[in-house]
């Protein structure tokens, strides 16, 4: 690489990320190269799709461009400034030599304490879209590893990417650290004595002036903490506000029922299954998602029930949109229209007016199928959907007969439901008004989340005192007075409702790190019985609901308080009327929480920040997104900055083109933008709340106009590209990286309509690359490669793993937990822009559709760990033997021993090896050292690395086996992926043990192994996807006229 002569002193040569300016994207050559293929095409993106320039170029390499060299793009100062961050380890440093550290003996170990073993604790993370049920891992009193509570119904043992980042954030060096008054130290009795003397001027005119601001509360005992409190002070006002919040669900039920409910669906009695704007598979950001998730794929599993069928009526592409068997885009506000003609046609009531011809022929075919299948069918809202969405599927629900069996009518989670937006807009106009004279803010942010149009900050001015427990010193604090650290919920006693009613007790795993303080803390020193603890007060709460202690201590022991989960309710809905629509030729925008950070509080994790979201794969970063036939027409590219104007209120972002989007709408995530949080999520993205309004706070009426720049996005989708194969002359030659279409002729993605399943089973292993003869092979009788053939030479196990790609719903989950179990480091912006990111576990995405409906494709997720080859290419090339077999099967890294040639990744064909270019985990920050799993080594510069299956969780399973003179049992190990997944998609065990149910699964029809001609013999395999459509909407010819 040219250097202009010059290098620098430390030796590393500074060079910037690609910036080629991308060529104007038309839509016209999109469909005339589309025109010519034959059959169903597949392709990762839409640099792909088109074949634009500099696409060729760059697959031709197996990597991305500057992935391999040992350089640093990132300015000394940008990274260190994030390297002591909680950058989820991420560090730099000019030599990898780890710094000296005592150690201490204990004086008196505690008894319960033994080094080494872990110990699991129950508890729950507290949640506005109700509580996850959790099972904590600590080590020596160090929570470093969440599961889903196993005994718990909404969990089940799975869990969602909140819950497995969050355990980050307890060990954040960035959290607030001490009590602040005018951004001076204050000790926590300075605090009380303050507090009170302020709450009792208020308490002589019945607290006429104090406001209470929380975030969404689900705990029974807070709940009643405030009823004491509102006592005391009959005029406060309590008013709860989340950015993402049940607003429309809410007053949806006040339009259907006259009263506030919860939904619960249940998807497993479920044959058809309607989603109008409603992403239920795309994450935690949907109440109830785990169990949803858990039900819906429990349905395609082709076990034995029968195959569900699923419609998606969406706004933006989106996981649950690219598991649909059909689907059709449409802006957010014609999804009301269309959910209005949809009741009308199943006899719900309602109107609506549905255009173009595609979607009339999909609501007709939807309506006839509903009717058909009455009593076993659901219709989901979207929570960002309007009142009148939710009003409606309640009507067809009911009028379906789905009452009762797919869907039952509950108390709702929140003990005070509210319509948030209206709270919110009340509470900042009394405070401009002058009527409010002591603010008390438990928890959230919002200065920052809180409508553009209300002036919260503003209104914040003329209040006298003004106090905020949060989590950060953010944005809202520099307007506080008083401000307190919260403690993590990890680090704090409480209780909150699952969705489904059943209560979960909060205990925490250690001390608060930083002397953190809860809601309690602050409601009790108003009670008549200062003093109490968080726990006391819990406790005392449950004693006077008729639990004694033998109730107390089984719920501390299961997690959950038995016999809490809501009753059914009896109501009746009604179908509101269907306000006309948003006029065609007017640009709409539509506001979504974020699939990795949510709403912004988890905007200064690096682990979350850095995980790819499901369909656009963009780290880092939110983004402006379109439809490619809106960016053709208005001469849009990615990366293109641009700048959004909704009600006269401004805002510049950066363009992602997206498949599947409709056209005249663009999606924008909240959460980005901040001011003022930790060193790792100032500064990221842009700040969506400043665009939102308390009118329209889920679609709004805006402008778009190109502006000069570029907004660098860091998008993963060409990153690990597996290269192409061809024969020639009889020899295996290697070619350019694989494109989507060319993924199906190898058995990357394979597919079939259950129609065609259902004639050939065995579609998943005809048409491609066969694996050579069992025989063959380089390695001779080496006992691991011919296991099969004569299993006496074998090792008593043998492992491997089964992906269901039928079930995986590209939520990420597996990702985190990866990272959380294994202690991979996070990169950063600028080296994921390199091609650096660490993931052990990859989620491919391949998008594919019909030559003339490009406009509405489906999507395929997977999972790509290693996989763990018989077979493995990198470990003869490997000049230190740093990558060795085990008699088990496993393709082990000995990370002592690596000198980092890389020959083991340039030799591995699906590109799962991760290298180490720089010392990415941070050996300083203290605090971050308590979230390393102990049991997993931490890896240095000039290292490589790769999924392991968990081995340490296969060496305890060993250990505790011969303990109790006793054969691991199948199912006793489950890999990090394994158990944090939802849908079961993925499955570990012996398949040496014809009985265990990897080996079952292995044996059936559909199994098929990922590039099985290069006689790699992979471990790891797949379970081909069947795709259930309505056979009168799947044609060659069909056109989605609102599709983009």
């Amino acid at each position: 690489m040219a250097t202009n002569g010059h290098i620098p002193k430390d030796g590393l040569v500074q060079i910037t990320a690609p910036a080629a300016k991308a060529p104007k994207l038309e839509l016209e050559a999109v469909r005339q190269q589309l025109a010519a293929a034959r059959g169903p095409e597949y392709w990762r993106s839409l640099e792909e799709l088109t074949n634009r320039e500099g696409f060729t170029e760059m697959m031709e390499r197996e990597f991305p461009r500057h992935a391999a060299e040992w350089t640093d793009p990132v300015s000394r100062r940008g990274f260190l400034k994030l390297m002591s961050a909680s950058l989820a380890l991420a560090g730099l440093s000019a030599c990898t030599k780890q710094p000296d550290e005592a150690i201490v003996p204990y004086v008196q170990q505690p008894e319960e304490l033994i080094p080494g073993v872990p110990q699991y604790y129950a508890t729950a993370r507290p949640s506005g879209l109700g509580a996850q049920p959790l099972l904590v891992k600590s080590h020596m009193y160090r929570p470093i590893k969440v599961e889903g509570n196993p005994e718990h119904r909404a969990s089940q043992g799975a869990t969602d990417v909140y819950s497995q980042g969050s355990v980050l954030d307890v060990y954040d060096p960035d959290r607030s650290q001490n009590i602040t008054y005018l951004g001076e130290a204050r000790t926590w009795g300075d605090f009380l004595g303050a507090f009170r003397e302020a709450a009792g001027g208020e308490k002589a005119n019945g607290g006429v002036g104090l406001r209470f601001l929380t975030e969404t509360v689900t705990s029974p005992t807070l709940a009643a903490q405030f009823r004491d409190v509102l006592r005391q002070y009959p005029q406060a006002k309590w008013y709860q506000y989340e950015p993402v919040n049940r607003d429309a669900a809410r007053a949806g039920a006040r339009m259907a029922f006259g009263q506030y409910v919860d939904a619960q669906y249940q998807l497993a009695a479920a044959d058809v299954i309607v989603s109008l704007d409603a992403d239920f598979l795309g994450g935690g950001h949907f109440p109830n998602f785990v169990k949803l998730a858990a039900d819906f794929a429990g349905r395609r599993k082709l076990d034995g029930k029968p195959m569900n069928r699923l419609y998606v009526v969406e706004s933006q592409m989106t996981s649950t949109g690219g598991k649909a068997d059909n689907r059709l885009p449409l802006r957010a506000s014609d999804v009301e229209q269309f959910a209005g003609a949809l009741a009308a046609a199943v006899g719900a009531g309602g109107n609506g007016v549905v255009e173009g011809d595609y979607a009339k022929r999909f609501l007709n075919a939807l309506a006839a199928e509903l009717r058909g299948a009455a009593g076993r069918c659901v219709v989901i809202p979207g929570e960002q959907q309007s009142p009148v969405v939710h009003a409606l599927a309640a009507a067809m629900n009911q009028a379906l007969g789905n009452v009762g069996k797919t869907v039952i009518y509950t108390d709702t989670v929140e003990p005070v439901p509210t319509e948030q937006m209206l709270g919110i807009r009340e509470l900042a106009n009394d405070m401009k008004a002058g009527r409010v004279s002591m603010l008390v803010i438990l928890g959230g942010n919002p200065v920052f989340n809180a409508p553009a149009d209300v002036d919260f900050k503003g209104g914040m001015a003329k209040v006298r005192t003004r106090i905020q427990l949060s989590t950060y010193k953010d944005e809202t604090t520099r307007h506080c007075h008083w401000h307190v650290p919260m403690a993590h919920y990890l680090e704090s006693w409480s209780d909150a409702r699952a969705f489904d009613g059943t209560v979960s007790v909060v205990q925490p795993l250690m001390e608060p790190l930083y002397a953190g303080r809860t809601a309690h803390d602050i409601l009790g020193a108003l009670s008549e019985t200062p003093g109490q603890t968080s726990y006391d007060l819990v406790k005392a709460y449950w004693q006077s609901q008729g639990r004694n202690d033998a109730a107390w201590k089984r719920a501390l022991h299961d997690g959950f308080i038995a016999g809490t989960a809501f009753p059914a309710k009896t109501v009746t809905a009604r179908a509101p009327q269907v306000p006309a629509s948003r006029p065609k030729n007017e640009l709409e925008i539509v506001f979504r929480p974020d699939p990795t950070i949510f709403d912004g509080r988890y905007i200064n994790n690096g682990w979350l920040q850095e995980l790819p979201k499901p369909v656009t794969k963009l780290t880092w970063d939110n983004a402006v997104v379109m439809s490619y036939h809106y960016a053709a027409a208005n001469n849009y590219h990615d990366q293109q900055k641009v700048e959004i104007t909704v009600a006269g209120r401004k805002v510049q972002g950066g363009v992602k083109i997206v498949a599947g989007h409709p056209d005249g709408s663009l999606t924008v995530h909240m959460g980005y933008g901040n001011a003022y949080t930790g060193r790792v999520g100032t500064g990221t993205g842009f700040n969506v709340y400043a665009l939102r309004g308390s009118d329209a706070p889920n679609v709004a009426a805006a402008s778009l106009a190109g502006v000069e720049g570029k907004w660098r996005l860091a998008v993963t989708q060409h990153h690990h590209l597996i290269d192409e194969r061809k024969i020639i002359d009889g020899d295996l030659q290697k070619g350019q990286s694989l494109t989507g279409e060319h993924a199906v002729g190898r058995g990357m993605v394979r597919s079939a309509l259950l129609s065609e399943y259902e004639k050939n089973p065995n579609f998943a292993n005809e048409g491609m690359f066969h694996p050579p003869d069992p025989d063959m092979t380089l390695f001779g009788e080496n006992g691991y490669s011919s296991w099969t053939q004569d299993p006496s030479k074998a090792s008593e196990h043998q492992w491997g793993m089964t992906i269901d790609m039928n079930s995986c719903v590209g939520c990420n989950t597996c990702v985190v937990a990866c990272v959380a179990e294994n202690n991979i480091p996070v990169v950063g912006k600028e080296e994921v822009l390199m091609g650096r990111a660490m993931h052990w576990l990859r989620i491919d995405a391949y998008f594919q559709a019909a030559p003339s409906d490009v406009a509405n494709p489906r999507l395929f997720f997977q999972p790509v760990p290693c996989m763990q080859c018989e077979n493995a290419p990198c470990e003869p090339v490997c000049p230190v033997a740093a990558t060795v077999h085990s008699p088990e099967g496993l393709n082990n890294m000995v990370y002592n021993r690596c000198v980092g040639t890389r020959y083991c990744s340039n030799n591995c064909p699906y590109k799962v090896r991760r290298f180490n270019f720089l010392l990415y985990a941070d050996f300083e920050t203290e605090s971050l050292m308590g979230v390393r799993n102990p049991d997993v080594s931490v890896r240095s510069r000039g290292v490589m690395e790769k999924c392991t299956y968990c081995v340490q969780r296969i060496n305890q399973a060993r250990i505790q086996a011969e303990k109790q003179n006793r054969k691991v049992r199948d199912g006793e190990i489950e890999t990090a992926c394994q158990q944090a997944c939802p849908t079961d998609a993925i499955v570990f065990g012996d398949i040496r043990d014809p009985n265990s149910r990897v080996s079952k699964l292995k044996a059936q029809q559909r199994n098929y192994a990922m590039l099985a001609e290069l006689n790699t013999r992979p471990r790891t395999t797949y379970i081909a996807s069947v795709i259930n459509p309505n056979m009168q909407l799947v044609t060659q010819e069909k056109k989605a006229e609102h599709g983009g």
